[in-house]
């Protein structure tokens, strides 16, 4: 047996006898408890540190970051077609309008307005939160560079009802180029010498125009050739690459409008039922026109009619009424359809799509004549001078004019 500070037995055979303390081998004893402990120890630091590692990851991977405020200072951001919220907080992240992808999306999460963003420029601010960036996207102030063409709009400015000038096309692209507090601008002078010098098939003008429109005055070239729509031009683009996508985006309208195939077989070529759609956009509303088209054909088949438009007397003096002067109708020019036969030598305007289908497609009828015999602008139509005569004499009594 053993007593509890070790005393061993030696021999049964022997007399019992206490041995002395071994104070190395407690040593020892004690060295390998200290070690097992500290092993120990060792594995639960492992195990715990682990725990905490794999706690910190998640953390992480849950949490993103975000700026705090509205943000400083001015930065221009594209959203372009197709883009879906994560697409568009990308894009915010990379310029620093925001300080991450998620910041933006989990933000837009409370707001279903920002599924129908629509494509183009906006002006942002950078260093925004994720909340505030996704408020100023969606209010009006931040939608910059967005031109809208109305059919028959014009290149240049024209003289408006109230005394002062209407902003034609051009200077309409040129202004939408200047944005923010310290903007770089393309000026509409410019934009005007751009498009009166460049190279028509560079700016992206249909193969078809190109001709036609080489011969026209300088400033009057592209008349015609900016279809009516949503343009988003690019905040400090210059006025080439402006004009560049703009014509060539409207050389796809005109195209899926049937220009240059619809020409065939019409007698006339493609360039010139473009002025005719012009001339149709000019001269009525839309529902009349199938009939006001008709109208010219008639006339410009007719071997002594000269077509008599008041829109054409107008064009080269900027003036939006279609009444005119005895003076003005008397003054010779290429645009005076009064003196000249035949078709003037470009478009006088931006033709709708529907006006190109009625210069392509007129109505069947045998009308010469018509004037706008209602107030909201509806024709009246008539195959011989006395009817016409008596639509303009009702036309006044109703105030049409």
């Amino acid at each position: 047996m053993s007593d509890e500070l070790g005393l061993f037995a030696d021999d049964p055979g022997d007399d019992r006898r206490r041995r002395a303390p071994d104070p190395e081998g407690f040593r020892r004893r004690k060295r390998r408890r200290t070690v097992t402990a500290l092993a120990g120890l060792f594995v639960l630091l492992l195990v715990g540190g682990g725990v905490l590692y794999g706690a910190s990851q998640i953390l992480q991977i849950g949490s993103y970051e975000d700026y705090e405020g509205e943000g400083t200072g001015e930065v221009v951001v594209e959203v372009k077609p197709g883009d879906t919220v994560s697409a568009i907080g990308r894009t915010l992240a990379q310029q620093d309008v925001v300080a991450s992808t998620k910041a933006f999306t989990k933000a837009a999460e409370q707001n279903r307005r920002i599924n129908s963003i629509q494509p183009g420029y906006y002006l942002m601010r950078t260093r925004m939160s994720g909340q505030a960036a996704v408020t100023h996207i969606l209010s009006d102030d931040a939608k910059v560079g967005r031109v809208e063409v109305r059919g028959g709009m014009r290149l240049e400015d024209q003289a408006a009802p109230d005394g002062g000038r209407t902003a034609g096309i051009l200077r309409r692209l040129a202004e939408a180029t200047c944005v923010g507090k310290n903007p770089t601008c393309t000026t509409p002078e410019e934009m005007f010498r751009v498009a009166e010098t460049a190279d028509l098939a560079s700016l992206g003008v249909p193969e078809w125009a190109i001709a036609d429109a080489s011969k026209a005055e300088p400033k009057r070239r592209l008349e015609g050739l900016i279809m009516p729509g949503v343009y988003d031009v690019k905040p400090g683009e210059s006025a080439e690459n402006v004009l560049r996508d703009v014509v060539t985006r409207s050389a796809a309208v005109l195209e899926v409008a049937g220009l240059p195939q619809a020409a065939e077989g019409t007698g006339h070529s493609p360039y010139e039922l473009l002025i005719i759609a012009s001339l149709v956009q000019s001269e009525g509303i839309t529902k009349d026109f199938p009939q006001i088209s008709r109208v010219i054909h008639n006339r410009l088949t007719h071997p002594v009619m000269r077509l008599g438009l008041d829109s054409t007397i107008n064009y080269p003096l900027d003036k939006p009424t279609l009444l005119t002067k005895p003076e003005d109708r008397a003054r010779p020019g290429p645009y005076n359809t009064y003196l000249n036969y035949g078709l003037p030598p470009t478009p006088i305007s931006s033709p709708s799509k529907e006006a190109i289908a009625a210069a392509e497609r007129p109505a069947e009828g045998r009308w010469k004549y018509f004037v706008k015999c209602y107030p909201d602008g509806t024709s009246c139509f008539a195959e011989t001078p006395q009817q016409h005569e008596a639509y303009i004499a009702e036309a006044r009594a109703r105030g049409a004019f």
